[in-house]
């Protein structure tokens, strides 16, 4: 039923930024602290006080901005009217329609590009705690409200309606990490609640127009923002196959039940009055500040892709190369690549044996070096990894850990005989290794490299070794 069907999804991120201080007082910004301990009037909307926009928090919304290819504009504050417990001023500073950052973009390692709508500055929410049942304000006993989090600086990242499944989404969420990191606007920790996402999610027949959507607050980790879209998109459909009609409002998804849930009828922009926040001036950064910002802008991780894939040789799309940049291993596989390893072992390791603590910290000639060995035939695929796990541990030199540990690579005959011998132990396996089906075989032949290795005590190289049965099979 679900493949007539197109999802349609598009996400709020809602970052706070690396400020030292609030959005608009000299409260601490800064996670883990006592209860209620980081307020003052400012925050906590007592009379007759008066909000200073932090400059720090301009420059990183600008930064973050820019590297996403938006268009810096001047803007304007509002007040965003409505009543929550953890809004001590009933009331929200905010950008409304006219945001500084505009119309940008962000490129997928899949390549797909994303449009950004807008990415807007405003002031964090307190936190409700809500004791007894099952932690929801509907069967809670009570309710606990902590307002260190109120005020602290928070930038809006709206994408267009431009994904098309969970994956796609996850994709986005993960990038949009990594700019962040790279940028140093967030330290986009989604555990401590500094990075969180709004997913608006519709469907619709290909070629119609798009359906109602919905919006799933607050979804704090991957794995929830990929579990909620899948049964959100699921929902809509079999209600309209149902007869039903999807409303548009907002729901939250609870991770026990694997549900979203209505939270309320979805508000429209005038349910919340904007007006012009009357203690705030217009936000004009201007070009020159624009102009540094572009200047200081590190390298982003696209751009780290695509010079990785240059330097390997390899389409920029390939999994090792977005994993290699996604891990800050880019730097060294390039290093390595230049000292003369070979690109695909090297992005290999950094794939499948690098993801450990100290990775980081490998010498590139000596990590082109193991590969040498590796590709030279002097280290087999289990030696190299071997070695490689010491060489993290230790730094030192891949030949004096081989000799420590007695590694060579074994000669072609004595690779040859350890082979027949494994399939004479084996008459059955061999049999249905040389009648049975691709299927068949493909598991047979790690059954025959495993007692291979394990009578060669690791010395065998597992790709000889399939190649040799390869041969037996067809003699």
């Amino acid at each position: 039923m679900a493949s007539a069907w197109e999802t349609v999804i598009g996400l709020e991120v809602h970052t706070e930024l690396a400020t030292s201080t609030k959005l608009f007082c000299g409260c601490p910004n800064r996670f883990g602290d006592q209860p209620n301990h980081n307020v003052c009037p400012v925050c906590l909307g007592l009379p007759g006080s008066l909000p200073v926009l932090n400059r720090q928090a301009v420059e990183l919304a600008v930064r973050l901005g820019r590297a996403l290819g938006c268009d810096v504009h001047r803007s304007v504050f509002a007040r965003k009217n409505y009543f929550y417990p953890d809004m001590p001023k009933d009331y929200q500073i905010s950008q409304y329609d006219l945001p500084i950052n505009v119309e940008g973009s962000l490129e997928l390692p899949s390549g797909q590009r994303v449009g950004i709508e807008r990415a807007h500055l405003e002031e964090d929410t307190g936190k409700s705690t809500h004791m007894g049942g099952g932690g929801r304000i509907t069967d809670a006993g009570y309710s606990l409200v902590d307002y260190n989090r109120a005020g602290v600086p928070l930038l809006e990242i709206v994408s267009k309606p431009d994904l098309r499944s969970a994956d796609d989404a996850r994709a986005y969420v993960t990038e949009l990490r990594s700019i962040l990191l790279a940028v140093g606007a967030s330290d986009a920790k989604m555990e401590e609640g500094s990075l969180r996402v709004d997913a608006n999610v519709s469907v619709h027949h290909p070629g119609e127009p798009f359906g109602t959507r919905c919006e799933i607050k607050n979804l704090n980790s991957l794995r929830s923002l990929g579990r909620a879209i899948d049964y959100e998109a699921r929902r809509q459909i079999e209600m309209i196959e149902a007869g039903e009609v999807v409303r548009q409002e907002t729901r939250h998804w609870n991770e026990d039940d694997g549900r979203t849930h209505t939270l309320r009828v979805k508000e429209e922009a005038e349910d919340y009055r904007y007006f012009p926040e009357p203690d705030l001036v217009p936000l004009d950064p201007g070009d020159d500040w624009i102009d540094r910002v572009d200047a200081a802008l590190p390298e982003l991780p696209a751009q780290r892709r695509t010079a990785l894939a240059e330097v390997a040789g390899v389409a920029v799309a390939e999994g090792p190369v977005a994993i290699a940049v996604e891990r800050g291993l880019d730097d060294l596989a390039r290093a390595a690549i230049a000292a003369g390893g070979d690109p695909r072992r090297v992005l290999t390791h950094i794939e499948h044996n690098l993801a450990v603590e100290g990775a980081e910290k490998l010498d590139p000639s000596r990590l082109a070096s193991l590969v040498i060995m590796e590709t030279g035939g002097e280290l087999t695929a289990t030696q190299a990894k071997a070695v490689l796990a010491e060489m993290v541990a230790t730094g030192d030199d891949p030949v004096a850990i081989a000799e420590a540990k007695g590694f060579e690579a074994m000669g072609a005959d004595a690779l040859t005989a350890a082979v027949d011998d494994a399939i004479a132990a084996n008459p059955d396996e061999w049999t249905r290794f040389v009648e049975g089906d691709d299927k068949a075989r493909g598991k047979l032949t790690g059954f025959f490299v495993g007692q291979v290795m394990k009578a060669t005590k690791g010395q065998a190289d597992g790709k000889a070794v399939t190649a040799l049965l390869r041969e037996r099979a067809a003699g």
